[in-house]
C-alpha cells in the first residue's frame, strides 16, 4: 500500500470521523465502554485549525481528487510537553506501516519545533506498538477507561 502524509484539512473532517469510529470500535476491549459514552466517538476538529493534525491518504489511486484517508494522527503542547494525542488507522488499513509512519512524521515535526521528547499515554492493547517504536514507560496514570501506562521516546530517536 501507498499513502502520503500531509496536514489534514476540515475538508477531512467526515473521512476522520469515520476512521475515528471504526478504529475505536475494532479493539473489542474499549468497545462497550465506547458504546456506553457515544460522546467519546467525536472527533473535535480544532486540532485542524491549530495545524496539529496530520493525515495518512491512500496514494495508490491516480486521481488525486478522490482520495481514501487511512489513519490520521494528533500531538498536543501543554505545559512544554509534546503529546501524541490521537492515532488511528482505519481498521481495513491496520498493519500496512501506516501508524509507524505518522508517529515518526509527528516526531520529525516536534523535534523542528524544539520538543526534544514526545508522551503518549498507551492504552493497554497499543503498548507493545509503542515499545517497538521506542517508547519506554515512565509511570502508570489513570484514565476514564482504565490504569494506562504513560510513555515517553525522543523525537529524533538514534538511527
Amino acid at each position: 500500500m501507498s499513502f502520503l502524509i500531509r496536514d489534514a484539512n476540515l475538508t477531512d473532517m467526515g473521512d476522520l470521523q469515520g476512521v475515528f469510529e471504526r478504529a475505536s470500535l475494532s479493539n473489542e476491549n474499549d468497545r462497550e465502554l465506547l458504546q456506553e459514552r457515544p460522546e467519546w466517538l467525536i472527533l473535535d476538529h480544532k486540532a485542524i485549525i491549530d495545524g496539529r493534525r496530520r493525515v495518512a491518504v491512500d496514494d495508490d489511486d491516480d486521481d488525486d481528487d478522490d482520495e481514501s484517508t487511512v489513519g490520521f494522527i494528533t500531538y498536543l503542547i501543554a505545559g512544554g510537553i509534546a503529546e501524541l494525542e490521537d492515532l488511528f488507522v482505519d481498521p481495513p488499513s491496520m498493519r500496512k506501516g501506516i501508524a509507524s509512519s505518522l508517529v515518526r512524521d509527528i516526531s520529525a515535526r516536534l523535534n523542528d519545533l524544539g520538543f526534544p521528547t514526545l508522551e503518549v499515554t498507551a492504552y493497554p492493547h497499543a503498548r507493545a506498538f509503542y515499545e517497538h517504536l521506542g517508547f519506554v514507560e515512565d509511570r502508570v496514570v489513570d484514565t476514564p477507561g482504565y490504569r494506562a501506562p504513560r510513555m515517553s521516546r525522543p523525537t529524533c530517536p538514534p538511527g
